[in-house]
């Protein structure tokens, strides 16, 4: 049987949840019996320990692991709390896809899975000339999209599913994180509904994975989504 490919959690923008939802699912596939490790392709702000993996590592109960001491776990990790390719840019470097490769196919080989959170949104710039989505379409990675109620939110993941459909790329399903109390009911529902609609619509699984309360989250079930990824 042919190991899945990595997983890659994407989001509608910054700050929907990717890094909650990444540990999250680590540590589901965890308890599952399965050997698991987390990557984030690039982190921005960061002047240390990469802050997102920080928060997996603390969802999975881990400690800081020796591959996130090798920089494999974040190959590049920059200062300045912007675009990645303006943060790169900023201290005289640029993205080089392939030292991406090399991280992920590195750390892949030594578990079941890979769990990659992506940065930003889906078409942040790597680079001037490579977008987020270009690499992830590139190496064919099968995506969970976090999305929120949040005002613009339905502009926002409409917009992604749009994109991901004209790419052909393969749409595990929706995260949709309604964490918090600020809410309006109204809008958190009608927003699912609009979510689950769009997704028939352009062809994807009418999966939505809803994000509850931290306290209960790691109760969520994330069978829906992973069922997929036996055969890709």
């Amino acid at each position: 049987m042919n190991k899945p490919k990595p997983i890659v959690i994407c989001g509608i923008d910054t700050d929907v949840g990717k890094s909650v939802v990444t540990g999250l699912l680590a540590r589901y596939l965890m308890d599952q019996g399965k050997v698991v490790i987390t990557q984030k392709l690039v982190q921005t702000g960061c002047t240390d320990r990469p802050d997102d993996i920080l928060v997996h590592r603390q969802f999975m109960s881990t400690g800081w692991l020796t591959p996130d001491e090798q920089g494999l776990t974040c190959p590049y990790c920059f200062p300045l709390p912007a675009s990645p390719h303006l943060a790169a840019e900023r201290v005289g470097a640029k993205i080089d896809p392939t030292h991406l490769d090399t991280a992920t196919d590195t750390l892949a080989e030594q578990v079941d899975q890979l769990i990659i959170e992506g940065a930003g949104g889906l078409l942040v710039p790597l680079t001037r000339e490579l977008l987020l989505l270009d690499y992830l379409q590139q190496r064919a990675y099968p995506l969970i999209m976090v999305t929120t109620p949040r005002l613009g939110s339905i502009n926002h993941t409409l917009l992604c599913l749009e994109a991901i459909k004209n790419r052909k790329m393969d749409l595990l399903g929706l995260v949709y994180n309604i964490y918090g109390n600020d809410h309006t009911p109204e809008i958190v529902a009608d927003s699912l509904k609009i979510f689950q609609a769009a997704l028939g619509r352009y062809g994807f699984r009418k999966k939505v994975v809803l994000l509850p309360d931290i306290k209960e989250s790691r109760s969520v079930h994330w069978d829906g989504l992973l069922s997929a990824t036996a055969h890709s």
